[in-house]
């Protein structure tokens, strides 16, 4: 995929404000992984949302408030600091008033947070990328996903997509594009298999990311990736479109930060910290185009 063959970003117009850009609800987080939650809501910002909010485990309340800056925080009624059944109707509720829902990063393993992705996952309507723990919560049962209630982008690293379809890793790698048509075909999703030539598949064609590097391979990267597609959505991009620029652009900035600071040092945050450049290079191509 050349950039200049990808969708443009969404379009700014001059008399636009903070509500024209979208506003991104993120349910992230838990004891165990605090940072993951900040990472995926800072991202929806840099991916161009005007608003982008984080629900968040009421336990995280202070650890979470000192990290959050320009994005805005919801506590939401927690089970021994994490998402649980009892924050569903609350999490239904603030999904309803905004543009798009990141679910996922950094939510953590337990039958409690399971039951909580499921309940947010088939029952917004609201477009809804779905990554993580969100993904682990439907392990083996993942054509239950085609009867969500709105689009769903699909963000799984190898071992997740295994998961998900019921088989080993050495399987999906074994066949990559044909384990990411497999989830597009039982879930109805847009999938994004990540990994070297990340994959993007509608269930009709399937593209290849030509962006990145080994040095996305940091834990955080993928939150960051949630984040940023899930602004896209807010901001009008069809499921696809969004998937596919979104992994572009996280590539590019993947690959801007290697380039100053050498694969083996980065971090997800020096990706997200470098979105702003490659989103705006990215918009000079469709300028010059």
């Amino acid at each position: 995929m050349n950039a200049a063959d990808l969708p443009p970003l969404p379009p700014r117009p001059r008399d636009g404000h903070k509500g024209t850009f979208g506003h991104v609800l993120c349910l992230a987080g838990s004891l165990a992984f605090p940072g993951a939650a900040v990472l995926c809501v800072r991202a929806a910002l840099r991916g161009g949302a005007g608003l982008a909010t984080l629900g968040y485990p009421s336990a995280l309340r202070t650890v979470i408030g000192a990290h959050l800056l320009c994005e805005m925080g919801h506590a939401l009624p927690d089970e021994l600091g994490a998402l649980g059944p009892v924050a569903v109707d609350e999490a239904l509720a603030l999904a309803a008033t905004r543009d798009a829902v990141a679910l996922g990063p950094g939510l953590a393993r337990a039958p409690v947070t399971a039951a909580f992705a499921r309940e947010i996952a088939l029952r917004t309507e609201r477009p809804l990328v779905l990554d993580a723990d969100g993904l682990n919560a439907f392990e083996g049962h993942a054509d239950e996903l085609g009867a969500a209630a709105g689009p769903r982008i699909l963000t799984p690293h190898p071992g997740e997509a295994a998961r998900l379809l019921g088989c080993s890793t050495a399987d999906v790698a074994a066949d990559r594009e044909g384990a990411a048509q497999r989830l597009a075909a039982s879930t109805g999703a847009v999938v994004v298999l990540k990994g070297a030539g990340t994959l993007i598949c509608d269930g009709q064609s399937v593209a290849v990311n030509a962006t990145g590097n080994p040095g996305l391979a940091t834990g955080g990267s993928g939150d960051v990736l949630t984040g940023l597609i899930a602004a896209l959505l807010a901001q009008g991009l069809a499921p696809r479109a969004a998937a596919l620029l979104g992994a572009h652009l996280h590539g590019r900035a993947g690959d801007l930060a290697a380039g100053e600071l050498g694969e083996q040092g980065m971090i997800a945050s020096d990706v997200l910290d470098r979105l702003p450049l490659a989103l705006r290079e990215h918009a000079r191509t469709h300028a010059c185009g």
